[in-house]
């Protein structure tokens, strides 16, 4: 099952905007929603008026849905055994997913109902995607790092596990709840550069699809995704073609990270750069600003 949620999780919308696409691509019916009224403060999270086909006004209410497969396969591999494995389309009729709005209240009541519906559908692992705010230039390949908390994941796919402490979303509840009661998780984040967290970030979402190909026994076509993702990048170029301040500052960003990536930068060097990226303690929220990075690991490697 593929996790996603709009709100201090989904900077950029990229985290939501990657789930949407499966949606999208795969023959997924709703398993299951929850129950607004037990889990959102309306206030926070307010409802929306929206017209249908027939110009009726409706209204739409925060809240989450499972979606799973319309005639499930025979389960294959929940993850690949080898995060270099050349993925196919076998296990796409084995994939869930779980998008909604972060919710306001009840996260442990909220938490297990979502578990109790994956385990009845025979979800094997989830891997919960996320999109924070970082210092990174938008012209350069967006940051994607990965962690879990399971060591038999950790070793088949080489990642590391996650010493971030502080504030977190409901995705490590999820997550920590989910290993309890023996389901895997792996949890994928993208970095979004700052300084366009208005707009939705396709380059970010992007970014995602192409480390969640690694992981999970499916391809996913991108071509419209791709060019959104140029538009995007080129739109900002003009932007800041217009304004000095903001080129002068996305070139100290492109700096900083080719000095990190290039061949003579120490794995210290890079960890410390990313450090002076990702860890900010400002206590503003990944939606606007560069606030607490809710799932981050202290000194994520890719």
């Amino acid at each position: 099952m593929v996790v996603a949620f709009e709100g201090w999780n989904d900077a950029g919308e990229a985290a939501s905007g990657a789930v949407r696409a499966l949606k999208d691509l795969l023959d997924l019916i709703p398993l299951a929603q929850v129950d607004p009224q037990e889990y959102f403060d309306f206030q926070f999270t307010r409802p929306q008026v929206v017209q249908d086909d027939d110009g009726r006004r409706l209204i739409e209410w925060p809240g989450a849905t499972i979606y799973g497969p319309r005639e499930p396969k025979a389960p294959g591999l929940p993850l690949a055994a080898d995060a270099d494995l050349a993925v196919s389309g076998d296990n796409g009729g084995n994939i869930y997913l779980l998008l909604g709005t972060e919710p306001s209240r009840r996260w442990k009541n909220f938490t297990a109902e979502v578990l109790d519906t994956a385990r009845t559908a025979g979800v094997q692992a989830i891997v919960l995607l996320g999109a924070l705010l970082a210092d990174v230039p938008h012209t350069r390949p967006i940051s994607v790092f990965a962690t879990s908390e399971n060591a038999t994941v950790r070793t088949e796919l080489g990642i590391e596990r996650s010493t971030y402490e502080g504030p977190v979303g409901i995705l490590s509840v999820i997550a920590e709840a989910a290993e309890a009661i023996g389901i895997p998780t792996v949890s994928v984040w993208a970095s979004v550069p700052h300084y366009v967290h208005n707009a939705p970030s396709p380059k970010a979402t992007l970014a995602l699809i192409d480390r969640l190909e690694e992981m999970v026994d499916v391809v996913i076509p991108r071509a419209a995704m791709v060019e959104e993702a140029a538009a995007w990048e080129t739109g900002i170029d003009a932007l800041a073609g217009e304004d000095e301040e903001m080129a002068a500052y996305i070139e100290q960003l492109e700096q900083a990270r080719d000095t990190v990536d290039s061949p003579e930068a120490s794995g210290e060097a890079i960890a410390q750069e990313f450090e002076k990226y990702l860890r900010r303690d400002d206590g503003r929220d990944g939606r606007g600003d560069r606030g607490d990075r809710p799932d981050e690991p202290r000194r994520p490697r890719e």
